[in-house]
């Protein structure tokens, strides 16, 4: 399936210089976007303008090159609010996605005691189930767990099944990195508010390939990463409703999250200031602004259809293929194949294919529960972004017919 402009895939391709190398003697195939995707160059040149023209430590700074710098960063914060429907004062800046679900956690866990639950799924990446083990073992806190369908979805009569008066916090995948599954993220939230119970969505793989509107899920915290976005490592964002950030305490201590400081005691900054202590990740939050902009001059719609068209071109060539088995068969899933090779590691079948310059992510995804689920230690992994093309796709596929003869 192509597209015509203003889809232009040879024009975004462009942008992005990485994508023009060869690995192993063979054109680079990048199937790894799932953990984290290629920069364009809107990015990069974001990035290196503001630290050669401009650059300075944010707020409190009375000279110009600090105030263009608290310009540049305040621009992003409201960049990222308008690409999500929030409020900049709703945006909290995080080093990552994990560092989001682990200042919920934290600062929201302190207020819970023993046998209180907090609602996960089989579905969850580490980052959203670590955080609430730790409410486990310091507070006797109680976790549960939807479990998940065989093509991938989760199980939602069981999931309201679950909910209870003693269910605190519901902390969900809004799409899944391995299974590709997206949920009914405004079904969840509106079982759990039904429950008295505030939703946590891990939205790392759902706001690359969907259009999230966080007011339309009436969700309470939304988390995501910069580089899976585009945009660079060490930037995450955290939103919260304006009323949850304001009930919740301080996670770290430090300059900027401070009202006042005295010998006695200490006064804390309102949201979204009071959750940023130290000096932030200045040029990468610039960067992320700059990422959701260039996103902006795509025709989103035709780009979200052109990965999916590519997902769909690669599982039709293996509709029927012995030994290749698809993990996630969901309706309206994202564009992340995950499979295994009969009778071979997906370790060496990541490898076999990187020779012909073809590269996916192997191991457990950061997913253990969910590869238990399935029977599995490990998987292989192809994710498609709008940078990748029908040849790319089509290379995958010879390069796992080679590597599928290797192992038999």
């Amino acid at each position: 399936m192509a597209f015509d402009a203003p889809f232009d895939i040879d024009a975004i391709r462009a942008q992005f210089p990485i994508l023009a190398r060869q690995v192993n003697g063979k054109p680079l195939v990048y199937l790894d976007s799932a953990a984290s995707a290629q920069k364009p160059d809107a990015v990069l040149d974001a990035m290196t303008s503001l630290a050669r023209t401009s650059y300075a430590n944010v707020h409190r700074g009375l000279h110009t090159l600090a105030n263009e710098t608290t310009q540049a960063y305040e621009d992003a914060r409201e960049t990222v609010a308008r690409f999500i429907n929030a409020e900049p004062s709703e945006i909290i800046w995080t080093k990552s996605a994990t560092e989001g679900v682990n200042l919920v956690a934290d600062t929201f866990g302190r207020s819970l005691k023993a046998g209180d639950e907090i609602v996960l799924s089989v579905m969850e990446h580490h980052a959203n189930i670590v955080p609430w083990h730790f409410l486990r073992e310091r507070y006797g806190v109680v976790l549960r767990f939807v479990p998940v369908t065989d093509d991938g979805r989760l199980d939602m009569e069981a999931f309201e099944g679950l909910l209870n008066e003693r269910t605190k916090m519901v902390a969900i995948s809004h799409m899944s990195n391995v299974l590709g599954t997206i949920n009914d993220a405004a079904q969840i939230v509106r079982l759990a508010h039904a429950a008295g119970a505030p939703v946590l969505l891990d939205g790392c793989q759902a706001i690359v390939h969907s259009k999230v509107d966080v007011k339309a899920l009436d969700v309470d915290f939304y988390v995501f990463s910069g580089h899976k976005l585009y945009g660079p490592t060490g930037i995450g964002v955290l939103y919260g409703k304006a009323e949850r950030l304001a009930a919740l305490p301080p996670y770290q201590g430090g300059g900027e999250m401070i009202g006042h400081v005295t010998l006695e005691g200490v006064t804390y900054a309102d949201p979204p200031h009071r959750f940023e202590a130290g000096t932030p990740a200045i040029l990468e939050a610039v960067g992320l602004g700059a990422a959701i902009d260039w996103l902006g001059t795509l025709d989103r719609d035709a780009a979200l259809a052109h990965e999916h068209a590519l997902y769909q071109r690669v599982v039709d060539q293996l509709a029927g293929v012995n030994g290749v088995r698809i993990l996630g068969t969901a309706p309206g899933k994202g564009a992340v194949l995950t499979f295994v090779v009969e009778g071979a590691h997906p370790h060496d079948v990541a490898q076999v294919l990187d020779r012909y310059g073809v590269a996916v992510r192997a191991g457990t995804h950061c997913a253990e529960p969910l590869m238990k689920r399935f029977g599995l230690t490990a998987s292989a992994r192809a994710s498609f972004a709008l940078y990748n093309t029908e040849a790319e796709a089509d290379a995958f596929v010879s390069a796992l017919a080679k590597a599928r003869s290797f192992f038999s």
